[in-house]
């Protein structure tokens, strides 16, 4: 027997974590994860390999940039309610424009923060 669908408030969800950088699961569909993140300042420069990344932006705004090797691309910029698609591939750093921004990402399981890289601001997706 199928385990009983719960909701999800995204509100509650924010309230519950304040970490900036740190995605938090909030659900999975498949083998797709359902992120939520709370965003302030600017991330690194980094891309998946494998992966497309989708962004939403529930609160606040956020700028994307996005490069193919040396060549920028014009940035991005996302109002609340906005969505962006990242290719994989695709070079990429969020950063907000507003002082603190909250974002839903779907991305698979698999997904790492900083892509193919591995620094000090990778971190494990934490439950919420």
């Amino acid at each position: 027997m199928p385990n009983m669908p719960e909701k999800v408030s995204l509100q509650a969800s924010f309230a519950s974590f304040s970490e900036y950088w740190q995605p938090h699961l909030a659900g999975q569909v498949n083998e797709t994860a359902i992120k939520l993140a709370k965003l302030q300042g600017a991330f690194d420069w980094h891309y998946h390999k494998k992966e497309d990344e989708l962004f939403l932006v529930v609160k606040g705004r956020l700028r994307m940039r996005m490069r193919d090797g040396a060549d920028e691309r014009a940035p991005v910029d996302l109002d609340e309610g906005e969505m962006l698609i990242i290719p994989a591939g695709m070079e990429h750093k969020p950063e907000t424009i507003t002082d603190e921004c909250h974002v839903l990402l779907v991305e698979p399981n698999s997904t790492r923060n900083t892509g193919e890289a591995v620094t000090e601001r990778t971190v494990e997706v934490k439950a919420l």
